[in-house]
């Protein structure tokens, strides 16, 4: 594996080390056949409850000195079952909603073998640091549940720092953390406005975005050095990183995301 130059690795959690979308459809389908079946609530106020709560959770904004991340989850609950089935607000059911979505999604979080191995693999010849955003306490249960902090040398949660990506500053407190420099780093991750932009706020070596639809977004500021369909792509892409690194970058010319190298199943591939 060719990792001259590079001598720390960031990863993302969610959708990038596991797969938290799964884990949460899975929920979904459990908090809806109990409505159904205990509470009486018809198919399509099921799937209306769940749908109004992952909106809510969509634009969450939640400060943890204010208000505790259980009780803001479950007022999303709450607020989702009135406004579809109206009434008064339901705190018990609302409560039961929410751990059970809350549970069943914490099962489902796996890091797999595959994973397991690469991780482990790479960890031999680069440090590996683990960088994810949001809640603290929520964040801890996911990395509980997954059980992955053995294959890291650090583990960093926006949720417990002053910014979050893509801001520079928590890149470089990774940096430190590990006593290296940004352009020794190279970020992993399946976001463009956090993983990828931040990695190119803080000046990182090489950014790589994880896009498993490959449905290219039309407009995006945000340039990836690389795009993989797989954290398992990574050790085809490092094998062949130093050799590929895209002269435009290393130019400041400003290029478009259909100009970026795609490493998927072991090929190298341009978009057409």
């Amino acid at each position: 594996m060719g990792l001259q130059g590079v001598k720390a690795v960031f990863f993302d959690l969610d959708n990038t080390l596991v797969d938290t979308a799964a884990a949460g459809r899975l929920a979904r389908e459990e908090v809806i056949n109990v409505l159904q079946s205990k509470h009486h609530c018809d198919e399509r106020e099921a799937h209306m409850i769940c749908d109004k709560v992952q909106e809510k959770l969509l634009k969450e904004c939640h400060d943890p000195a204010k208000t505790c991340i259980t009780d803001l989850r479950i007022s999303h609950w709450e607020e989702a079952i009135q406004e579809t089935k109206g009434g008064e607000a339901n705190r018990n059911l609302a409560a039961e909603c929410y751990f059970l979505w809350k549970t069943t999604r914490l099962q489902h979080l796996t890091l797999t073998e595959d994973t397991r191995r690469m991780l482990t693999k790479l960890r031999k010849m680069v440090r590996l640091l683990l960088l994810t955003n949001g809640d603290k306490q929520t964040q801890r249960e996911k990395i509980e549940a997954c059980a992955c902090q053995p294959y890291f040398d650090a583990i960093v949660i926006g949720g417990e720092q002053k910014e979050e990506k893509p801001a520079p500053s928590i890149f470089h407190h990774c940096c430190d953390l590990l006593g290296v420099q940004p352009w020794e780093c190279v970020m992993v991750g399946d976001s463009l406005d956090t993983d990828i932009q931040g990695g190119l706020n803080a000046g990182l070596k090489a950014t790589v975005w994880i896009h498993k639809t490959m449905n290219m977004p039309i407009n995006t500021s945000s340039i990836p050095h690389y795009i993989i369909s797989s954290v398992l792509d990574l050790p085809e892409l490092f094998q062949n990183m130093d050799h590929k690194m895209n002269a435009n970058f290393e130019t400041d010319k400003r290029i478009s995301i259909d100009d970026v190298p795609i490493y998927s199943g072991n090929i190298e591939s341009k978009k057409c």
